[in-house]
């Protein structure tokens, strides 16, 4: 599938429909939602290190002015006032959009999610928001994101600055409780989030879990379930499997029952625990729930690696946002692209992507000036 293709999945009244609903472009006449959606997305796949300048130029350039209904020229500066000020909820709900369209063309509905955070820091006298985060990062500020993928593509981020949600208690239960969970939906998460409390407000609310519980947790038992035999591709060996009550500080117990499965990793011989809500599944099923976690990490290395998730390009909180929206839009339209093109590597996925965008792009050009260069002149004529 071609890169023209696979954005013709997007409907065509989206941007408009979303302009009218979110009011993005009211008394605005130059750089519209619809400009913005485009130009930070062009910018962030061609640029390895994303700046305001590097967008400045990338919006005075033929390639850009070719796919832009009207002509533009802005400075950085007014750039930088519009991600600051532009309303954050247009690309929410464009990213929202997005990722429904290509979770449904990956036919990837009913596919676990996968929640975890991840860091991005910056010199704390640069940065007036933030939170500090370990022993040794007095001198840095941190923005901390928060990501759930379900199947391959992320369907929800939330952006945390306060201090109180370096706690993965509390910023993987607000993404969770925001997440969208449809009836039988299963969140896997890492040992940070042990709030018993969460705990049983997921099973309050029908949300399914597996996490990771410690090899000490105490748990009043209710019932000790029966170890089924180990399948030949599990890497775990399941010790013990036990229905009950979970223990919290204080000896407060959980009001609602949980599953402790124990088990030893084969390769290490190190135990390590399970905690989940799911009482009727497999021992070994779970675990291999668990395992599918690693793919958030992936996830997290691609960003991170590919699309320079690392450079904070606003340092105001409605651009971080702005900007965590547009990296997870890019990452979902060339992570759709790598899926149905059948690419192996992340790194080839997105230069392939690019090559096929810009090859729809000189097509567009050489259709727009006939084979004579001086009809399309508005596009080569920068400032």
């Amino acid at each position: 599938m071609t890169v023209d293709d696979l954005l013709k999945l997007i409907p065509s009244n989206t941007f408009n429909d979303l302009a009218i609903e979110t009011k993005v472009d009211f008394q605005v006449k130059k750089l519209t939602g619809e400009t913005m959606f485009k130009l930070i997305l062009f910018s962030m796949l061609n640029s390895d290190r994303l700046s305001l300048r590097v967008m400045e130029t990338f919006l005075n350039s033929a390639k850009f002015k070719s796919f832009s209904e009207q002509e533009l020229s802005s400075k950085f500066n007014s750039i930088r006032d519009r991600i600051c000020t532009i309303n954050a909820d247009y690309f929410e709900n464009l990213f929202n959009i997005i990722f429904t369209t290509y979770n449904k063309t990956l036919k990837e509905e009913k596919s676990l999610l996968k929640a975890d955070s991840t860091y991005v820091s910056i010199a704390a006298n640069l940065f007036s928001i933030g939170m500090l985060n370990g022993t040794e990062s007095y001198n840095k500020k941190h923005v901390k994101y928060s990501v759930n993928l379900k199947g391959s593509l992320p369907c929800n981020v939330r952006v945390y600055t306060e201090q109180s949600f370096v706690s993965e208690d509390l910023a993987l239960t607000d993404l969770i409780d925001t997440t969208n969970t449809p009836k039988g939906s299963v969140v896997v998460f890492d040992r940070g989030l042990q709030s018993r409390k969460s705990f049983d407000n997921f099973s309050k609310k029908n949300k399914l879990f597996v996490g990771r519980g410690k090899p000490q947790n105490k748990i009043k038992v209710v019932s000790v379930l029966k170890i089924n035999a180990k399948p030949k591709e599990s890497t775990v060996t399941i010790t013990s499997d036990e229905i009950g009550y979970l223990s919290a500080r204080g000896g407060v117990k959980t009001k609602n029952q949980f599953r402790s499965i124990k088990a030893v990793i084969d390769r290490t011989g190190v135990e390590i625990c399970f905690v989940t809500n799911i009482l009727d599944l497999d021992a070994y099923l779970i675990a291999s729930f668990y395992k599918q976690r690693w793919e958030i990490e992936v996830f997290f290395k691609f960003i991170k690696q590919n699309l320079n998730v690392k450079h904070l390009v606003s340092r105001n909180i409605n651009g971080i946002k702005v900007m965590i929206y547009m990296t997870m839009i890019l990452a979902i339209l060339i992570l759709a692209y790598k899926k149905l093109n059948k690419i192996s590597g992340y790194k080839i996925a997105k230069l392939k992507f690019e090559i096929d965008l810009d090859n729809t792009i000189i097509k567009e050009i050489v259709l727009l000036c006939g084979g004579n260069p001086a009809k399309a002149a508005h596009l080569w004529n920068s400032t």
